[in-house]
């Protein structure tokens, strides 16, 4: 538990930030979730342009005197890490700094310890998450992979749909390759379910797009390289 002490700022009550644990240094507890991590919080940043603020492993400080809750990745829009992210009271996320929750907290489940059905569900209702996602590849909670929560009148309800309405965005588990892994990952996805690229993937897509303009120009007669 948190030791709670309150400082007034413009005669409002708020926990004073370099009395929390805003990092303990322990580290993500295996290789395959480290991956997935990156790969959602990097899609991210390969592909949108408004503002938003995602991270993996940061802690989420929701509660005055209550400690923070750490979601495996979250994502929230609207938002960005201050100026000067070394100062104590910006090196995680405060809810009463940036004024709301995030939108998504995303779990992915190593064990049966993480009380992912249990106790994190509670606290992300509580704290307002809109959309709640287990991803549960080794099925350690049950038959199913891909568990999707939307809050409905102050309540999570699982929902079928993958598409993330408030957000614009969706999830979706695909086959690939990431940082030399072969695997089902899962992925942000638009509504037709293209995924959204990662950086290297962006990369390579522009340079197909090069090399068949080449293949139609020498078809034409035209050497490219002379152009």
């Amino acid at each position: 538990m948190v030791e709670q002490l309150l400082i007034n700022v413009d005669d409002y009550d708020v926990p004073d930030a370099n009395r929390l644990v805003t990092e303990d240094d322990t580290p993500v507890d295996n290789f395959a979730s480290a991956k997935q991590q990156r790969l959602l919080v990097g899609s991210l940043y390969s592909s949108l342009q408004q503002m938003f603020l995602a991270e993996a492993n940061v802690g989420i400080y929701h509660t005055y005197g209550e400690p923070p809750i750490v979601p495996d990745v979250f994502v929230s829009f609207d938002v960005q890490v201050p100026e000067n992210w070394w100062e104590k009271q910006n090196r995680c996320y405060l809810v009463w700094r940036f004024g709301k929750s995030p939108e998504v907290a995303i779990e992915i489940v190593s064990n049966q310890e993480g009380e992912e059905l249990g106790k994190k569900l509670r606290i992300y209702e509580h704290i307002k998450v809109n959309y709640y996602i287990i991803y549960d590849q080794n099925r350690q909670l049950g038959e199913q992979v891909l568990r999707v929560y939307a809050l409905k009148n102050r309540r999570y309800v699982e929902v079928t749909e993958n598409w993330l309405e408030d957000i614009n965005l969706g999830v979706t588990l695909s086959e690939g390759e990431f940082e030399g892994r072969h695997d089902t990952w899962l992925r942000w996805c638009y509504q037709d379910r293209t995924v959204l690229p990662t950086g290297d993937e962006r990369a390579q897509q522009a340079e197909r797009r090069v090399q068949l303009l080449a293949e139609r120009l020498r078809a034409l007669g035209v050497d490219p390289h002379n152009m």
